[in-house]
């Protein structure tokens, strides 16, 4: 019985890591897909080191936008290089953001990872093809010793 249970379990690990290898998983993305009967949704929750990757991959790419959705003022203090403003306490946010164009890839920040929860949700049901959510905000980011600007 022992033995069964053993190799049960070996079944299950093994199955785990190739799930997570096949499904191309990383540390550092945590994937949610959706599909529509016309086109596939893309919106994962990313690591501070994921998002880095992105904007590095993403560099020269018109269509790839980094949004930042804390206020001015925070925004002010200090952002990711590249940024784009729209504050997501703003009466105007959810017409601000649907005004975006929903084909191009967004990274959503805010401070924490809050505020980018709900944008995120948001930019989902508004139809935006790609999302990416940074998990732990811009402190997190910054805890981790990456770049900002002003």
């Amino acid at each position: 019985m022992a033995m069964h249970k053993k190799a049960a379990m070996w079944l299950v690990v093994a199955a785990l890591f190739f799930g997570v290898v096949v499904a191309g998983g990383s540390p550092h993305r945590t994937v949610y897909a959706a599909e529509s009967s016309s086109q596939t949704q893309i919106s994962e929750a990313v690591t501070p080191q994921g998002a880095y990757s992105l904007i590095q991959e993403n560099k020269d790419n018109p269509d790839f936008v980094i949004l930042d959705v804390r206020t001015p003022r925070e925004f002010a203090g200090g952002h990711i290089e590249g940024a784009v403003n729209l504050d997501y306490n703003d009466r105007s946010f959810k017409d601000d953001l649907n005004g975006l164009d929903k084909t191009k890839m967004h990274l959503v920040y805010c401070r924490t990872g809050r505020r980018s929860k709900g944008a995120f949700d948001m930019m989902k049901a508004l139809g935006f093809q790609e999302i990416y959510h940074m998990l732990g905000g811009i402190v997190l980011w910054t805890s981790e010793g990456l770049p900002t600007t002003k």
